[in-house]
């Protein structure tokens, strides 16, 4: 179904644009990701991912439905982060972060040389928006009008 093809491509471009932009603000901008960001960020992999097993199969409109919900679930973290931001109520109360095993020292110096990031401060924004709350409202566009597409 040609509509199928369009609404696979939104769900293949949509959160490859939006992990490739936040990949752009990490890496070339300096801005490193806190926990909350980390878990839009594994909500768009996932609908990626359905997107490009919809992609290859092609006839699966289940699937579909799928990426288009977790694009949503990550709408949804990304709106419990800006009301965080904007401290409207708390979000997680720890910093967390992935280290690797080795000895205590190693593991230490990971730990010494990993950046404290606040889920609840705002490192950037556009037009008063922040990035969560961009991700937000482009995801909530990108998973609506994939479900509705699909309907």
């Amino acid at each position: 179904m040609r509509s199928d093809r369009l609404t696979n491509a939104l769900l293949l471009v949509g959160p490859a644009s939006l992990l490739g932009g936040a990949l752009a603000f990490q890496f070339l901008g300096g801005l490193a990701p806190c926990e909350m960001c980390m878990w839009q960020r594994w909500a768009l992999v996932a609908a990626l991912g359905l997107a490009l097993l919809g992609w290859m199969t092609g006839q699966a409109r289940a699937v579909l439905a799928l990426a288009a919900l977790a694009v949503l679930a990550g709408a949804g973290i990304a709106a419990f982060h800006a009301g965080v931001e904007q401290h409207w109520w708390k979000g997680v109360t720890e910093c967390t972060a992935t280290i690797a095993s080795g000895s205590s020292a190693e593991i230490m110096g990971q730990i010494m040389a990993q950046p404290l990031v606040r889920c609840d401060a705002i490192a950037w924004s556009l037009f008063g928006i922040s990035m969560a709350g961009w991700n937000f409202i482009i995801s909530a566009m990108i998973g609506g009008t994939a479900l509705w597409r699909l309907k």
